[in-house]
């Protein structure tokens, strides 16, 4: 049976109220890191009215919703954590309560990264209203914890569900552009230490914080010479914390540490990326220690699933059958070609992808401007039009693409 991609944004259309509604019923629902039980319930909720075949929750939290049961496993993946609100003053509405008109919807995840889950849900009931099946499993996930450790979700679906979908769809904002690779991140630390002694004699000690002064110059210049690439661009750091120890604020510092937030571009590894700051002459002479942060907090079901904190740059190729099937879906919707571009900001590609190396390509309502920002907003527009694309992409693929 072929697609109406007519019918198909007829149907998509249709459902922008129903798709309204239960983006803000998740924006209502506060789902910050770690804190994602309600809102993930209220999507299990959705997925079980609309009609999905299967819906699951696994151990770590994340919600799996299933369409189908063909050969092909395609999985699309948008994450229901949020940041949190930050300065309320800078709100012009209440973040959770949100605003609505006709154009727009307000509210914390309204583009980062909620209005992608409500859109892949009615696309799972388009499918289903319009027979879309065909030779492939559609599963749908809504992840948790990536806000504060992107690709952790993922790395336990892949590693301990045994799950590994031909490709993913990853709802993070795009502007509806079709998004193929990203620059990766990592979380470093740096230490120097010394002795400490009274404030009023410091020659008697060995200040930590002094010590630590000519290597963030160093990594400021640094910052400067970073490897570039002709698609993802730059590589990149920032100092993002400072941290101290000192027996009182009369006495000479004995530690001082910095976070370090590097962006990765091709060809970048986390070791290489440690052994250039461990190369610097200020590093060397003051035998400051350079090492990789960790993570391990609890989801909110209890879990813990440890990880370094590396998340590796990743691309896919223009001509890669997924990326092909986004452009040939996009087309015979919209009658027009997409843009195709790439992230600014890390996602949870950085597993899919950079770890394990399942095709990952991006396409979501909302834009990246809005992430993390007060006064979030996403476009009705785009959740229409996102939910239209969500509905094709399966049977898209399988016809034309697939092996």
């Amino acid at each position: 049976m072929k697609v109406d991609f007519k019918r198909v944004l007829q149907k998509a259309e249709q459902y922008k109220p129903a798709i309204s509604r239960f983006l803000r019923d998740m924006i209502a629902i506060p789902s910050e890191s770690r804190r994602e039980a309600n809102v993930i319930q209220r999507v299990k909720q959705e997925m079980d009215a609309v009609g999905f075949d299967r819906v699951e929750i696994d151990p770590m939290g994340n919600i799996l919703g299933y369409i189908g049961s063909g050969r092909h496993l395609i999985a699309m993946d948008a994450h229901i954590d949020t940041v949190g609100v930050g300065d309320r003053k800078q709100w012009e509405y209440d973040p959770y309560e949100g605003y609505e008109d006709e154009e727009i919807i307000v509210g914390r995840g309204a583009s980062d990264q909620e209005g992608g889950m409500a859109a892949m849900v009615y696309a799972g009931k388009i499918i289903k209203d319009l027979n879309l099946q065909g030779d492939y499993t559609l599963l749908v996930t809504g992840t948790i914890q990536e806000e504060d450790c992107d690709g952790l979700c993922w790395q336990y679906i892949i590693k301990e569900s045994n799950i590994r979908p031909e490709f993913v769809v990853s709802t993070e904002p795009t502007s509806c552009r079709i998004y193929r690779g990203q620059r990766g991140r990592m979380e470093i630390k740096v230490s120097t230490s010394g002795i400490s002694c009274h404030g009023s004699a410091p020659e008697r000690g060995d200040n930590a914080i002094f010590k630590m002064a000519p290597i963030l110059n160093e990594l400021k210049a640094l910052h400067a010479n970073l490897a570039d690439d002709d698609f993802l661009g730059k590589g990149s750091l920032t100092v993002s914390q400072i941290f101290f120890s000192s027996p009182s604020r009369c006495a000479v510092a004995d530690g001082c540490s910095i976070s370090i937030d590097r962006r990765l571009t091709a060809g970048e590894t986390g070791e290489f990326a440690m052994q250039q700051i461990r190369n610097l002459p200020a590093v060397r002479e003051s035998g400051a220690q350079v090492s990789m942060y960790d993570y391990k907090e609890p989801s909110y079901t209890g879990l813990v699933y440890p990880t370094d904190s590396y998340f590796p740059a990743w691309t896919i190729p223009e001509d890669h059958p997924a990326c092909q099937a986004l452009v040939a879906g996009y087309r015979n919707l919209f009658g027009e070609d997409p843009v195709i571009d790439k992230w600014t900001f890390s996602t949870n590609g950085v597993a899919i992808t950079g770890m394990f190396g399942i095709p990952c390509i991006g396409f979501g309502p909302g834009h990246e401007d809005q992430s993390h920002a007060p006064n979030e907003k996403t476009w009705k527009r785009e959740l229409v039009k996102a939910t239209a694309m969500y509905a094709v992409i399966p049977k898209t693929y399988v016809s034309k693409y697939s092996q």
